[in-house]
């Protein structure tokens, strides 16, 4: 089994965990309540979340990053850049825009390749030569064409709605005609604690393995692994020089950015990216390094 199909299982495993927890929550609750439409409440909202988040992943990102569109005629090389990479991948041209921050970075969004939106900062266009910049577009492409914009939806809306479920079970957990118990109570209590970091714990390690993938199938879109591996040395120390403000927004789409914008923060198992380092060393591997 290759890199890339290991870490479809490993993805799919980990979505499953998100579901399971949402479902044990709603089954929790329900049995100590005697109703168990709440794993059908439970169910639906995490559908009805999910869904949201995917289709509308596009604006929110773009928003979050205060992005604009970019002519062909503003930017002929980059238009030219992502429209070899498509047509190579027998994909449609996605929309492109370009964030004003000094802080280099890049992402990509869309439901579909027909709906895709490909955005890079001021920061990495200063930054990167044209070589690293391609690998980087490459890299952003095939999150669309690995449909992992759905994956990252699934897996963030789910931690949400976790989250939130977990906090509710709090109040009508302590309430069910199990909860008057000592076990009862610490029962819940340790639920609704627990929950979110697991929910948290999964999602983020979904968002590394998928830029894992990203990278493996970015650098063989462009046949240039190490064009992308120069690439995030750069970014690595770029976003220490010039990390992104912290805001809520940021933190909604941090996920999908190339490298972790907030410096010096996300480290092991709360990371949103994998290590650079292994993500640079897994690529010269790639090239026969």
């Amino acid at each position: 089994m290759n890199r890339s199909t290991l870490n479809g299982v490993k993805t799919a495993v980990l979505l499953g965990a998100l579901w399971a927890i949402l479902l044990g929550i709603g089954g929790l609750l329900a049995a100590g309540t005697g109703n168990y439409i709440f794993i059908v409440i439970f169910a639906f909202i995490g559908v009805a979340g999910t869904a949201y988040s995917y289709w509308n992943s596009d604006k929110l990102a773009i928003r979050a990053m205060n992005a604009l569109p970019v002519s062909e005629a503003e930017f002929p090389w980059y238009h030219q850049t992502v429209r070899e990479l498509a047509e190579k991948a027998d994909k449609p041209m996605p929309r492109l825009y370009i964030a004003p921050t000094p802080s280099p970075n890049a992402f990509a969004t869309g439901r579909n390749p027909k709906n895709a939106a490909v955005c890079v900062t001021d920061g990495i266009l200063d930054l990167l030569d044209k070589r690293e910049l391609r690998a980087v577009l490459g890299h952003e492409l095939m999150h669309v064409y690995n449909r992992d914009i759905l994956t990252s939806s699934i897996a963030a809306g789910l931690a949400g709605i976790i989250s939130s479920v977990a906090q509710f079970f709090m109040f009508f957990g302590m309430r069910g005609r199990n909860s008057g118990s000592p076990i009862g109570i610490i029962g819940v209590i340790l639920m609704a604690l627990l929950a979110p970091i697991a929910a948290s714990v999964i999602q983020l390690a979904v968002s590394r393995t998928r830029e894992y993938d990203a990278d493996h199938s970015g650098a063989g879109l462009t046949e240039d692994p190490l064009g992308l591996a120069s690439a995030l040395n750069k970014i690595s120390s770029g976003t220490v020089r010039e990390p992104m403000r912290e805001t809520p927004q940021m933190d909604t789409v941090s996920h999908m950015l190339i490298a972790n914008p907030f410096a010096g923060k996300g480290r092991a198992l709360f990371s949103t990216h994998p290590p650079m380092e292994e993500r640079i060393r897994r690529l010269e591997e790639m090239a026969g390094y």
